[in-house]
């Protein structure tokens, strides 16, 4: 006598092939892309000397919160964080001169004394003084070595 399975097919006759899992539906660990397409760490001894940075920065950012140079000029030298930061600064200092009716003037200043540390590889850590007609002020950068160049990760100007 001869049985059949629930689905109906006898048990002497083939079914149907078991089935073979698909590539698309294996599951896989899941992909980390930072550990692929994130910035990589760069150390000191492959980048070029941040002195020359660390001055133009400097004087860019001053000239920036000015009004009298683009923001996007450092774009490629500054972190997304840093970008962000300077622009409300950027937008605050220009709502002041509109509020005052002042115009876009080019400062006049003069780069002081430039003191540097290094607190890792890849890493340094700069002030710079700016003398200035009315005021002298500081500019802190903090540069890191990333994706092969230095990227500015944190500038503060007080």
């Amino acid at each position: 006598m001869r049985t059949a399975k629930p689905n109906g097919v006898p048990d002497d006759e083939p079914g149907p092939a078991p089935q073979q899992t698909l590539p698309s539906k294996v599951i896989r660990a899941p992909f980390v892309p930072d550990e692929f397409f994130g910035q990589q760490p760069t150390s000191s001894s492959s980048l070029p000397d941040p002195q020359p940075l660390v001055e133009n920065l400097t004087r860019c950012v001053i000239e920036i919160l000015s009004g009298a140079r683009d923001l996007e000029q450092i774009s490629r030298w500054v972190t997304d964080d840093v970008y962000r930061h300077l622009l409300k600064r950027v937008v605050l200092s220009s709502r002041a001169r509109y509020a005052k009716g002042q115009a876009v003037v080019r400062p006049t200043f003069a780069i002081g004394s430039t003191t540097m540390c290094e607190p890792r590889d890849g890493v340094v850590e700069a002030v710079v003084i700016v003398r200035g007609r009315a005021r002298t002020r500081a500019v802190a950068l903090r540069l890191e070595g990333l994706d092969r160049r230095w990227r500015a990760t944190a500038i503060n100007v007080l």
